[in-house]
């Protein structure tokens, strides 16, 4: 099987898949040492694993080793990883529900319409750089958040508590990089969404041709 010229394997130890378990594997680490009170440490073991995101994608085209336990790894350990940041950031009381809300739900249903596709249609929506870009916008945001150092000034705009940043309250540098990947996630989640109902749609009318043929 090919992806984008080049073959893609069974293998399953590779140094990309290494560099994606090693990525999975700091996640609770970053959870131990948060909710242990050590929000610098787990600021780096949160940061270290954000900055890797592209490592294992890039290392897997480049040495020519993309496998199919990579293709599945690697945006789940992001999800996964996503999912605790921003809950991790919540408990320290540095976000709002609603953020979190998005993102479990966005992550949620990327997570759960990516299964079902892969086990129903043997369909798979490949990941795009815009995607890449918005999981690493809120990466960054979530580190700055966790860190909380230093303050910037709010914009005034209103007295919405809800809406850190945009009060007269100083907050983390971190929450206007959390607001434009939650942006640019939200644009990217409707492609996928667009892209999955077309090769569903497409898979359907192959399946129709083949029982009529």
């Amino acid at each position: 099987m090919a992806q984008g010229g080049q073959e893609v394997s069974n293998k399953v130890l590779t140094a990309a898949n290494a560099v994606s378990f090693a990525r999975l594997c700091l996640i609770p680490v970053y959870l131990v040492l948060l909710l242990g009170g050590h929000d610098l440490a787990a600021t780096l073991v949160f940061a270290l694993a954000a900055a890797t995101d592209f490592l294992d994608g890039q290392i897997a085209r480049r040495t020519h080793t993309v496998t199919k336990l990579g293709q599945l790894l690697d945006p789940a350990v992001d999800r996964l990883l996503m999912i605790t940041g921003v809950l991790g950031v919540f408990l320290v009381g540095r976000l709002p529900l609603w953020v979190i809300l998005v993102v479990l739900l966005r992550d949620g249903l990327m997570l759960a319409g990516g299964s079902w596709l892969l086990s129903r249609h043997r369909i798979r929506i490949p990941v795009v750089y815009a995607g890449k870009v918005a999981t690493t916008l809120l990466f960054v945001g979530f580190a700055g958040l966790l860190l909380d150092w230093p303050l910037v000034p709010g914009l005034g705009w209103c007295d919405a508590a809800w809406l850190p940043g945009f009060t007269s309250t100083p907050v983390g540098w971190g929450i206007w990089f959390v607001y434009a990947g939650l942006l640019l996630a939200l644009g990217t989640t409707a492609h996928y969404v667009a892209a999955a109902w077309r090769a569903l749609r497409d898979a359907k009318g192959a399946e129709g041709e083949a029982a009529h043929g």
